[in-house]
Order: C-alpha cells, then structure tokens, then sequence
C-alpha cells in the first residue's frame, strides 16, 4: 500500500513520516491484503494538531477518520485507530452477510460540485460559485450497506440507488447521530423490512 504523510504548514520529520507509514500500513494490512492507497495529513488547529486520514482499501471503497490532540504522534495514531475500527466493523459485517459473496454492486459515474457561499455584499439574485467540480460514484446498494458506506467515509451525505427498486435514495447524518433517509420511490412504510425516515448510526 503506498502511503503519503503531508504536513500543511507544518514540518514531518522522517521518524515521524516512518512512524505513520507503518502504523497506517499494520493496521490496514489487517483486514485487506491489497489495500489501494493511504493519505494522513497533519494540520495545525489552535493549540492542538489534527490528523486526517483517509484509506482507498478497495475499488469504490474509501475510509475516512480524523483526530486532534497535542502532539502529533498522537493525534495521527488517534485518527488510525479510527479508521482501523471502521474498517473492522466493515469486515465484520461481510462476514454477517451471505449475500455479499455475490457480484459487486452496480456503479454509476455522476458529477458532484463544491460551492461557494455567497457574500453579504452580494444581490439577491446572484449565485454560489463553483469552486470544485469531481466526478463520484453512485452504487446500488442496500440501506443497511449505504449507511455502512456512510460510517466508513465519515460522510455528512451519501446519494445511492435502491437494491430494491432502482430509485435515487439519500442518507445523511443529522445532529442528533441518527442517519436520516430520504427515499422518493418509496410509497410504502417499509422497503424489505427498513424502518423509513431514520436510521440509527452503525455501530
């Protein structure tokens, strides 16, 4: 797995570079064997330094944690042990499920965009501009396994589409740690047996 340790506005010395890389890679190695590709980045927050990690373990898989504290080793090590548990809770869950020995669920290419907040100054009519623009994956997956993806990618929304009936759903964690479901093709209480409206946060 190749490993990338950035430092924004700070400096990462080599024993700190080689302590991240065998960590991250200890950890991951676990649970994958062929594991993608690991980026940690360490960033001065205030007082304290934050780690963001961010694992590619698998096609359209990606594993997102982050930590703060005030020394570097710590935070980064904080913020592995996160993914590491995400990424445990993942295999376990592959392992519950029979059904995952079939096919990989199916994949389609859609854009996303990162807009940028209007300011006070500006007239009512004007519009957010576009200050990103990438193209992200919208899988066909189960709700159980969409909030699974959202927990792995620590993710404030996920776009999916419906193992049952094809349609565009959406997950989103609220305030109160429950996920949220937005299902616009769903006409009946339940799909497959799934509470609608909310969803408890994977544990």
């Amino acid at each position: 797995m190749q490993v990338t340790v950035k430092g924004k506005q700070m400096d990462v010395g080599d024993a700190l570079r080689t302590h991240i890389t065998e960590t991250l890679t200890n950890a991951v190695s676990k649970y994958f064997a062929r594991p993608l590709d690991a980026t940690l980045v360490l960033t001065p927050d205030a007082h304290l330094i934050r780690a963001d990690v961010t694992v590619h373990v698998a096609r359209n898989l990606t594993v997102q944690a982050k930590a703060s504290a005030t020394d570097p080793y710590r935070a980064a090590d904080e913020a592995i042990e996160h993914a590491e548990k995400r990424i445990r809770r993942y295999k376990r869950r592959l392992k519950e499920d029979h059904h995952r020995g079939g096919p990989l669920p199916d994949v389609e290419s859609a854009p996303s965009y990162v807009l940028a907040p209007e300011q006070e100054e500006a007239p009512p009519s004007a519009q957010p501009m576009v200050v990103a623009e990438m193209q992200v994956a919208i899988e066909t997956l189960a709700v159980p396994d969409a909030v699974m993806r959202l927990d792995l990618g620590d993710l404030p929304v996920l776009m999916f589409r419906h193992a049952t009936h094809g349609g565009l759903n959406v997950i989103y964690r609220r305030a109160d740690g429950h996920i949220g479901w937005i299902d616009p093709q769903g006409n009946s209480q339940t799909v497959r047996g799934e509470p609608k409206g909310e969803l408890s946060a994977a544990q």
